[in-house]
Order: C-alpha cells, then structure tokens, then sequence
C-alpha cells in the first residue's frame, strides 16, 4: 500500500508511506531556500517528489489532503487554478470520528481529506513508542486555531481516537496575543510572521519572574471571558466550542488584561505562567476523570513545541512516558496526512520512520573563491577546537520539522561567552536569543539536569552550576537550555563528532543552530551557504570547504 500525505496551506509539504515506512517528508520551505512555512503553489510538486523517490505517481493507493477551515486553491497542470475542498480544522460538531475521512474528486483525481486536527493525533500516536510497542496513549493536541483537545487510543481499537473534549477554551494563538502586549516587539504582528514569535517568547520569559497578582489577574480575566462567551453553565453543546469563540474569548481577555506596576518582562513571564498552569492542571484534572487509563501521553500541536510548557507536563506526574515527535507544529501535517490513512487502512498503526527523512542535498558547482580537502569527522573537531570558530555541517538528507538536528546545522564550541552573540549576529536573531547544546547522550546527565534522553530538543534542560562556566555560549540567562542528545545508534558520525572534539576539548557538546538564510528554509546545498557568506568554513559529506578571502 503507497499513501501519500500533503499539506497544501502554509508550511506545506509531501509525505510518501510504503506500506508502514516513511519514504520521504519533504517541506516547501526545504526547497530551494524557499520562505519559512511556503505552501504547495503547483500540485505537479507531489508528482515530481513521488518521481525522484523512484515511485509512480499512478501507483499510489491512497492520496490524502491535510484538513485546513475552507476550500483552497493551488496552481496545477500548465497554471490553470482548481478548488481544492479540504476537510475541516476540527471534526466533532456532527461526527465525533476523528479518522472518518472526507472524500473528493477534482478534476477526476480522488483524494481523501482529514480534519486538520487528526493529522496532528495521527502523526503524535502512529511515530511514537506507544504505538511500536502496540500500546495504550493519550495524545494532547493543541494548535493555533483551536482548544486544547484530549483523545485517547486504545491498543485493540486504534481506529477510533475516542475525544475527552477540550482541557479549556483558550486557543494556542493565546500565547503570542497575550505576550505581544508586553514583549519587546513592534506590535501587532500579523500572520504569518506570528508562527515566529512562540519561539521568541518563550525565550524572552527567562528575563523575568511571574508575579502572583499578574498571574491571579490573567486567572480571573479568562474565567470571565469564558463565561461572557459561553454563559455560566459553559457551552451549550460542541457548536459552540469552535474557533469563533475561542477568537472572542481571546479579545475580551485581552481588553481586560492590564497589569498596572508590573515590567514587560515579568508580565511576560507571568502569561507564559498563567497559560502554562492551566495547561498542567486541566490536563492533570481530565486525565484523573477519565481513570488514568494509560501512563503514555502524546503531546503534539503547535503549542508542544513550548519547551517549558512540555517539561512542566513530564514533572507533573500525569504520565510515566511522554512523547514529542519532532515535527508536533504544521510542518508534520504531510506525516500526519498519510498517518490517517494509516490508522484507517493498515493492520499496524506503527509508522517506521526517521527523523532524517527529509530531502537530499542538492549537487551543485562551488563559488570560485573557495577550496576543498578531504576532512574526517575527527579532523572537523580538531578544526573547531583549534579555531573556536563555527563550521557550517550539511550532512545527509534533512531532517523532519522545524529543528535543525545536526544535518543542516551551524556547529560551534560553546566555552565562550561570546559565542552566543556571534551566531546571533550570522543568523540576524535578537541578542536575546539563546543557542542550543548538542551533546553526547551517555554524558547528558553530567552536565544536564535532568540531562535524560531528548534527541528532537522538545524539552527544557538545565545546566548544571558546575558546567555552566565551562560552557557558557549555551546557557540562558535562567540557567536553562533546549538539549539535543546524540546517540552512536541514532546519528553515528555525529556522535563520532562530538566524541572525537571531547577528547581534545574535555567537553562533550557544541553549539547547535539551524544552517539556514533568514526567513527561508534549510540550506538545500552547499553552494547556498557559500553564497550566504557569513562563516568562511562549510563541512558535508566528509569535506572541509574553506573561503580563501577569509
């Protein structure tokens, strides 16, 4: 069975499934140094990618649409434009059947289509361990447009994701609202610039302490919002419970949400605080009414790619084993697509799959200006270590998501404070910005707390006192930093890497941030960074490329 999985709204993409393995998950922002979250403009890409992947387009069984709130357009066949109908974002105001699937046909090509929401379900359950072992889980969804929703899937009936409703009714977009009223940002930003800002903010939280008052007075503004929207009583029936709503709630919460005497920076960390409390106690509360049927929990959405937020649900007890896969926003619909069609049509709701099934690098000239020698993982590291300068590192095919992982990264050594600010100033980030550890799973504890396995950088770590003058590019201002471990089973020459610059440097980690021009995807090859300019050495495929002006 071929299934091929496609996000034609923003953060676009084409996922290609044989049988129960993921072929290919390949994102339009990951082409051609495209704009971050691009959408599919020219259906003939899905034809083209399936082509490349040594398939044919005609082979395929299934071909599914990730669900999005109207008809859409894209160009296909010589220009020519035809409505695309997609499912909706949310299923459940008629059906409560997550995966019943929406059929189409358009210009005599049948397709299914998803609920949007369902392909983030799909994609959490079906790449976990959960469903590998044939287990249990419950799976939060929560997204930009919609609630908080809560399912569960049962082992002998993976089919159904029985719905627990919503934890409450603030949608993800609350979080970047609420902040912009206070973060050091030029206010309003529109969409799509705001799919950015989640991240900004959460790293702007640590210059600040929640204040109770703040905290009690965003508490008190909801729960009268809720009840302007749904009445005393909540809403009526599941109607009501839609994105208009959560809109209005989110306005009238804004209006009454004035924080008299409290900084900018504390008021920001006391939303990130009000939203994250909610978040832990409704869920802690909803699972205890449902009997705790299961010790797995799913977290996906774009809301799971809150660091802080996910820690606080792990060290909450709610679950013995909590999963992130590491595209939980839009850029994991295509996944999730195909996932739908997986729980609906396969015995095995368990997709095999790798976090570095994203495209090839493209062959391409080098720049005049520019030399290459043969150059060993191991001769990289004695590089970075003699020069203390970052490397470009394009290795292999992409990864999955919006984490650089290690195949398209920019790799430097963190035991200097100044390091920090050098890739911000080559990334065009904001001074405040904190750069990401890479380090060695077996030494992850030592200079991590809790230092635990956490390959996809979806969880908050922090550095240990001991280790934070020693590497102190990739501590934040709070102590805390987003941890990528590396195992020798996962990703072998990376962590020959990082073995190879320990044993000279005598510490097990490098900084690890995305290879990328500002505002466009990965580097799709090694001409791009060469064009981009702004460090003078590039590693890829076991060669060292070196600017002769530099």
């Amino acid at each position: 069975m071929l299934i091929c999985g496609v996000k034609v709204t923003h953060d676009g993409g084409v996922a290609l499934v044989d049988g129960n393995r993921l072929t290919f998950s390949t994102e339009m922002e990951k082409l051609d140094n495209n704009l971050r979250h691009a959408r599919i403009e020219d259906l003939n890409v899905i034809d083209r990618l399936v082509r490349q992947a040594g398939y044919d387009p005609t082979a395929i069984n299934h071909l599914v649409l990730d669900g999005w709130r109207k008809t859409t357009k894209a160009k296909t066949w010589g220009g020519q434009e035809l409505p695309i109908l997609l499912a909706p974002y949310r299923r459940g105001i008629r059906d409560a059947d997550l995966l019943r699937p929406y059929p189409f046909n358009t210009l005599d090509i049948q397709y299914l289509s998803y609920p949007h929401y369902a392909g983030h379900v799909a994609s959490a359950y079906c790449t976990s361990p959960f469903a590998q072992r044939g287990a249990d889980s419950y799976v939060l969804c929560w997204d930009g447009a919609m609630f908080p929703y809560l399912y569960h899937f049962e082992a002998g009936n993976f089919r159904r994701a029985r719905s627990l409703g919503p934890l409450f009714y603030l949608l993800g977009d609350a979080y970047h609202t609420l902040a912009q009223q206070f973060a050091p940002f030029d206010a309003p930003i529109e969409w799509p610039h705001t799919l950015a800002l989640p991240g900004k903010i959460m790293a702007f939280v640590a210059y600040g302490e929640p204040q109770e008052s703040a905290v009690r007075t965003l508490a008190d503004a909801y729960e009268g919002a809720v009840t302007r929207v749904f009445g005393p009583d909540g809403p009526a029936g599941d109607e009501q419970i839609n994105e208009a709503a959560g809109r209005l709630i989110l306005q009238l919460l804004s209006n009454r949400t004035v924080l008299p005497g409290t900084s900018a920076e504390d008021a920001l960390a006391s939303v990130h605080a009000f939203v994250g409390d909610l978040l832990v106690r409704s869920l802690v509360a909803a699972v205890e009414r449902d009997g705790r049927r299961s010790g797995n929990l799913c977290l996906v959405g774009g809301c799971a790619l809150n660091i802080k937020w996910n820690s606080a649900i792990r060290r909450s007890g709610v679950a013995d084993e909590v999963w992130v896969p590491p595209f939980p926003n839009d850029a994991g619909s295509a996944i999730g697509a195909a996932c739908c069609a997986l729980l609906t049509f396969a015995d095995d709701p368990y997709l095999r799959w790798s976090p570095y099934a994203g495209p090839a690098l493209n062959q391409a000239p080098i720049l005049p200006g520019w030399t290459s020698v043969p150059c060993s993982v191991e001769e990289l590291a004695a590089v970075l270590h003699s020069s203390g300068a970052p490397v470009v590192y394009l290795d292999g095919r992409a990864e999955l998501g919006p984490r650089a992982l290690g195949h398209r990264s920019i790799l430097a050594p963190a035991v200097s404070a100044g390091m920090r600010d050098v890739l911000n100033e080559v990334k065009g980030r904001e001074g405040y910005r904190p750069v990401a550890p890479m380090c060695l799973v077996e030494r992850a504890g030592e200079v991590f707390d809790p230092g635990i396995p956490d390959p996809f950088m979806l969880f908050d770590h922090d550095v240990r006192p001991q280790w934070r003058d020693r590497v102190p590019a990739i501590c934040h201002v709070d102590g805390s930093a987003r941890l990528q471990t590396v195992s020798v089973k996962d990703e072998p020459r990376l962590h020959a890497l990082l073995s190879a610059y320990e044993s000279l440097s005598g510490v097990p980690l490098l900084c690890n941030t995305s290879a990328n021009l500002s505002g466009r995807g990965f580097f799709p090859d090694v001409r791009s960074a060469m064009q981009w300019g702004k460090i003078p050495r590039i590693w890829s495929d076991g060669v060292l490329y070196s600017c002769e002006d530099s």
